[in-house]
């Protein structure tokens, strides 16, 4: 199968099964996004969610945070993986918010990386989610679920490759939906370890679905 039928095929799934896709980090504004975002980082969005409500309540708008020290913010967090780290990190974002963006969270990629612990990763998803702008946030499970579809060659071994790729065939309208659309397909159906082939719909159109059964992919 072309890569554009897959893309194709892919998209025309989505949008008939999963029309308004949502991310399952739970805020209640750009700022509380921004948070669970660095806090996502190579942790579940379950315990994010779970150390969320008593982190806002204590830091509940960027100046509260950004008064604060690492010290005041690790006990909120601690379980989440590398809590020292994103204490840091949530406390130089709190004062970076308030002192350079007036407490309010800015809309391009670019500024949003000036925030500590905001690579371009999560910038992408905050521009996404909040401000609906054409961005792809490529995680593990973007990543991965990419390259065994064929959406992307396996010669795409950066995010970067990856997010380029991908942008180059989603409609511009789509590219947010898309982003969830990916991320949730890898976390509960293309996983790491033991795709679920059996229960996948896209294994028409999948790459290494048709590499390691055999099967022709429709369009062939």
């Amino acid at each position: 199968m072309l890569r554009k039928a897959r893309f194709q095929f892919l998209l025309d799934y989505f949008l008939t099964h999963f029309p308004a896709p949502e991310t399952e980090l739970r805020y209640a504004s750009a700022y509380e996004l921004v948070v669970a975002v660095v806090l996502s980082a190579q942790c579940t969005d379950k315990r994010v969610n779970l150390v969320m409500p008593a982190l806002t309540a204590r830091f509940p708008t960027p100046a509260h945070l950004a008064a604060a020290t690492a010290e005041e913010v690790f006990p909120y967090i601690r379980s989440v993986s590398y809590p020292n780290n994103k204490a840091k990190h949530l406390a130089g974002l709190g004062r970076v918010l308030t002192e350079e963006f007036g407490g309010e969270v800015p809309s391009t990629i670019e500024e949003l990386q000036r925030l500590p612990g905001v690579g371009r990763k999560t910038a992408n998803v905050v521009v996404s989610v909040i401000y609906n702008q054409p961005a792809m946030a490529v995680d593990t499970h973007v990543f991965r679920v990419s390259r065994r579809l064929g959406l992307v060659p396996l010669t795409a071994t950066t995010p970067l490759a990856v997010e380029k790729g991908l942008m180059r065939h989603i409609p511009t309208v789509l590219v947010p939906k898309a982003h969830h659309w990916l991320i949730l397909h890898g976390r509960y159906t293309c996983v790491a370890r033991s795709p679920k082939c059996s229960v996948c719909p896209l294994t028409a159109a999948c790459a290494f679905y048709a590499k390691h059964t055999g099967a022709v992919a429709a369009g062939s």
